[in-house]
């Protein structure tokens, strides 16, 4: 059996990797050539039409385009651009500019996982013939019984399961993650090795197409019109001031509100209906349910009614927290978290674990604050 769990010699053995342009994805492709795989590159373009080559902290633009193809030729296997804008424009951009106008807080890294990567990357892995897709995400795979587990990476700093939650058993059972028990600096180790050209190319910190961090720009020019002034009001419904749009404006956020009272104010809710950003003190805040929709489960046994106990990540950077979550109908679930948690937003991810072990999660589609809090409901319609 080969090092990515084949019965075939490496070298009758295609693996298709996901090729960004960054040093993970080069790493990975230049290891499993090393070892002897038979490799074929594929990079995504996902937006600006190839054109955006000087633009920062992006990816799957210009610059990493031309960084990949670099990498290929340098470690000698196939290169492929594959033009997936009209994908990545329907399912991740669109979605994103009509999740903040509902009041969401959406996770596009997630949502472009789960769709155009994970996908139909995927399907065409599959329609060249190759075995499995490879992508330096820092995630750990083990087969057990036939089946893939996936388990957080071994360097918690750079894990990546929170972005992947939405895989589901069959795409894990397709999937090789080779990165999953380095570190960072044993990668960028690998890349000077391999004398790859991105060795020291820094890691992108901006969503792709939000290379500036302007979310209410990007919003405004997909839906134009979308920045309507409205009222700014306390927990009562008092109007304490005016806000510019409620796309820019999160839950949690305390800064830019341009009101001034005797103590600290922060955005507990976003309502689009009334087209209103309601602010109160930081217990408003907490929640202790949360509503998931598009619940994608990989546990080992159905996620049923009665409840399972877990640990859940409502952020990529927090450590899992003790919950249980309860199961419903269709691909819905309720989490009931054991302490309270503040600045939870709809269209936030909810993704649960068994110590290490990734088991899946949801969209969150609604918010409970504790009973204690008298008055204060986040609930959202979905």
């Amino acid at each position: 059996m080969n090092s990515l769990g084949f019965e075939t010699a490496p070298e009758d053995t295609r693996i298709v990797v996901a090729m960004s342009g960054g040093v993970d994805s080069s790493v990975t492709a230049a290891l499993l050539k090393d070892q002897g795989y038979d490799v074929v590159g594929i990079t995504l373009q996902l937006y600006d039409h190839g054109a955006a080559v000087q633009k920062k902290g992006a990816c799957c633009a210009g610059q990493d385009i031309h960084d990949a193809r670099r990498v290929a030729e340098a470690i000698g296997i196939p290169h492929y651009v594959l033009d997936y804008e009209s994908r990545f424009q329907d399912s991740v951009m669109d979605e994103f500019a009509d999740s903040y106008l509902r009041g969401e807080t959406p996770v596009p890294c997630v949502r472009c996982n789960q769709t155009v990567k994970f996908r139909d990357l995927l399907e065409t892995s599959r329609d060249l013939g190759a075995v499995a897709l490879a992508t330096g995400h820092y995630l750990r795979r083990e087969n057990v019984d036939g089946k893939a587990r996936l388990f957080r990476g071994r360097n918690t700093i750079k894990d990546q399961s929170y972005f992947l939650f939405a895989t589901t058993q069959e795409q894990a059972d397709y999937l090789r993650f080779p990165l999953g028990d380095l570190t960072k600096e044993q990668t960028r180790a690998l890349a000077d090795k391999y004398d790859l050209a991105v060795a020291a190319k820094p890691e992108s910190q901006d969503i792709c197409f939000v290379p500036n961090g302007n979310y209410a720009k990007v919003i405004e020019r997909l839906r134009p019109g979308s920045a309507v002034a409205g009222d700014i009001v306390d927990m009562e419904n008092n109007v304490l001031g005016q806000h510019t749009g409620i796309i820019n404006y999160t839950i949690g956020q305390r800064r830019g509100l341009g009101i001034a009272t005797g103590s600290p104010l922060y955005v507990a809710r976003i309502d689009p209906e009334r087209n209103r950003v309601v602010v109160g003190p930081a217990d408003a805040l907490l929640v202790s349910k949360l509503t998931l929709r598009e619940v994608n489960w990989i546990g080992d046994e159905p996620l049923e009614a009665a409840g399972v106990m877990v640990t859940v990540k409502v952020r990529s950077t927090q450590e899992p927290m003790r919950a249980t979550v309860y199961g419903a109908p269709g691909d819905w679930a309720e989490v009931h978290l054991a302490e309270p948690e503040a600045g939870v937003s709809a269209g936030q991810a909810c993704v649960m674990y068994d110590g290490d072990r990734l088991l899946g999660g949801g969209w969150i589609a609604g918010t409970e604050a504790p009973v204690k809090i008298a008055g204060v409901r986040h609930q959202m319609s979905v």
